[in-house]
């Protein structure tokens, strides 16, 4: 799933869409990180997080009296990668151990 106009119709039915990937064993990767914590198998995107605190600072920049104009255009600073084990095993699916360390989270079965 890549972001774009379909973005917040994703976001809004991100569970369903883990569920259908599931069920039709796809490997599915979208850009939220809720996307794996309800059993999609990875994400890879920027922290939204982060992205929201840097606009938050962009926007006391303009009630500031900045002019948005000025105002470089920035990409995110923080790329997540999120992998979701129980999802990976599920669909027969082995992620390399270069991967897991790779990982900001991993997502496992194991207590």
């Amino acid at each position: 799933m890549a972001g774009g106009v379909g973005v917040p119709l994703h976001h809004r039915n991100i569970r369903q869409i883990a569920d259908l990937s599931l069920k039709y064993r796809l490997p599915a990767i979208c850009e939220f990180s809720e996307f794996a914590a309800v059993g999609g198998l990875m994400v890879y995107g920027p922290s939204w997080p982060d992205m929201y605190r840097h606009a938050a600072t962009h926007v006391a920049k303009i009630l500031a009296g900045a002019k948005p104009a000025d105002l470089p255009v920035e990409q995110p600073t923080r790329i997540e990668l999120v992998v979701n084990l129980v999802t990976a095993k599920a669909l027969g699916i082995t992620i390399p151990p270069s991967l897991r360390l790779r990982a900001d989270r991993v997502i496992n079965d194991e207590p």
